[in-house]
């Protein structure tokens, strides 16, 4: 079952149950899809872009409800915050820290990374090998804890 078909079984589901964060969530996933595929001129998106979507408009949802936080508007933070929820459902199950330090112990080892001069080397390798698992905030923060 692609990613549409789910959103629209989720979007039916949320109209019964009259969740009204869960529908505004599921109908800004529908939304980006189809503008994808319009711009794309493709019909149907890979798994992968489908990932990459998804994890855009969790990680848009953030840096709003950050900006919020920061201003002081619980008001506008917490709805964001609500679709968040809602979006990373569609989401592959996200790595915690130690295992994305695992894994870029062993992308340091195959590289032979001496330094922070071979960050861009790591970090591309990681990108490929965590897409859809970790977000890029995350990867980079360990990749430099790694090769400082």
């Amino acid at each position: 079952m692609s990613l549409q078909e789910k959103i629209t079984e989720q979007l039916k589901t949320a109209m019964k149950a009259k969740d009204t964060v869960a529908l505004e969530s599921l109908r800004a996933i529908k939304s980006a899809i189809l503008l994808t595929q319009t711009q794309a001129g493709a019909k149907d998106l890979t798994t992968e872009d489908e990932i990459k979507l998804v994890q855009k408009l969790v990680k848009q949802r953030k840096d709003s409800a950050e900006i919020f936080r920061e201003q002081g508007r619980m008001d506008l933070a917490e709805p964001e915050e609500a679709q968040i929820k809602v979006i990373e459902q569609f989401l592959p199950e996200q790595l915690d820290e130690a295992a994305i330090a695992k894994i870029i112990d062993q992308i340091i080892v195959q590289t032979n990374a001496a330094g922070m001069k071979d960050m861009g080397k790591v970090m591309g390798i990681a990108s490929k090998q965590l897409a859809g698992k970790a977000d890029g905030k995350t990867i980079s923060t360990v990749v430099r804890q790694k090769l400082a």
